[in-house]
Order: C-alpha cells, then structure tokens, then sequence
C-alpha cells in the first residue's frame, strides 16, 4: 500500500511543475489560459489525472482538450526531467466542471435573493 502523504506531496509537486510547463514552455495556440486545479495519482506512480478548468466557453473546450492530450507526451517528458521519480506518471487530462456549477449555483442564489427581496 502507498503512503497517502507521499502520494499527496507527489501530487503537488508535479501539480507546481505541470502549472511552470504550460505557462512557459507549451507554445500550442490551441491551450489557452488554464488553470490546474488539482492531481490524482495511482499508488503505483503509473498514472496521473491532472484536472484542468478554463474560463473559455464550451466549443473551445473540446479543442483545449484536444491541444493537452496532444502536449501529454511532451509534458511527461519534461516533468521527467525535473522530478526524481523512477517512473513519470503518464498524464490525462480531464476538465473540472466544479468551478462553472459553482459560478452557476451562485448566481441561482443570487437571482432567488433579488426575486425574494422584488415580493
């Protein structure tokens, strides 16, 4: 069994390194401005799911998807470099909705104020 703040420590760390790679490294057009909002690692290393949000809409959505599973390869390797790992985690990407349904739920709220306050 992994230890789970090892695995958590590794999270944040290729998180930090992921965030320095796309903001300086990655030139593809299609990766807008995106946020890492977080890694899940497997206990064995092998995989890692990078959860990524964007404030674009959602037609660009598909090809900010398509332009990060395109740079995986790329990003594993120079993650490879800088961290001191036996094995890199292969890399997947997958979009966190969390942020738009919280932007969403608080607007709700905010229109069933507004129409509590109008009675």
């Amino acid at each position: 069994m992994a230890n789970p703040q090892r695995l958590r420590r590794i999270a944040d760390q290729i998180q930090r390194e992921l965030s320095d790679l796309l903001r300086a490294e990655l030139k593809d057009p299609r990766v807008g401005m995106i946020t890492l909002t977080g890694v899940e690692v497997s206990p064995d290393l092998a995989h890692a799911k990078v959860f990524f949000t964007t404030l674009a809409e959602a037609e660009s959505l598909t090809r900010i998807e398509t332009g990060l599973d395109h740079a995986a390869g790329f990003l594993r390797i120079q993650l490879g470099k800088r961290l001191r790992l036996r094995v890199t985690p292969e890399i997947r990407f997958m979009h966190d909705a969390s942020v738009e349904r919280g932007v969403r739920l608080s607007q709700l709220i905010d229109a069933a104020v507004a129409g509590k306050k109008a009675d």
